[in-house]
């Protein structure tokens, strides 16, 4: 079983071979608090690693989600839209954003094992 990743900018990744399903940390949904609105890419949209694809809201802030790899995105996560709470509930397994065919997965080198992304907080 495939073990998730963490980008710099508190992404998670879970690869699937060609595919990556991407949320974000736990840490990150911590630090939002309480989430109540979540933006994200729509299906087909091209990303490009380490650009701002998404958002996540609360009644504190509002942050960019950062894309950790580059791709088409085939897959968004309807339940959070519904419910952004999900995410805050469950966001490394059933509050993820979105998937993607990665098109170049040269940024993985960027990604980091859960001990190494929680060194670095």
């Amino acid at each position: 079983m495939s073990e998730l990743l963490f980008s710099p900018d508190h992404a998670w990744v879970l690869r699937d071979g060609d595919h990556a399903t991407v949320g974000i940390s736990d840490h990150a949904q911590d630090s939002l608090g309480p989430l109540v609105h979540v933006d994200l890419p729509s299906i087909d949209t091209i990303l490009v690693s380490g650009a701002s694809c998404g958002l996540v809201e609360s009644m504190k802030t509002a942050s960019d989600v950062i894309a950790p790899l580059a791709g088409r995105v085939v897959e968004i996560n309807k339940a959070v839209l519904d419910d952004p709470s999900l995410i805050n509930r469950a966001a490394e397994t059933d509050g993820w954003l979105f998937r993607l065919a990665v098109t170049d997965g040269i940024a993985a080198s960027r990604l980091m094992a859960r001990a190494a992304y929680i060194a670095g907080l």
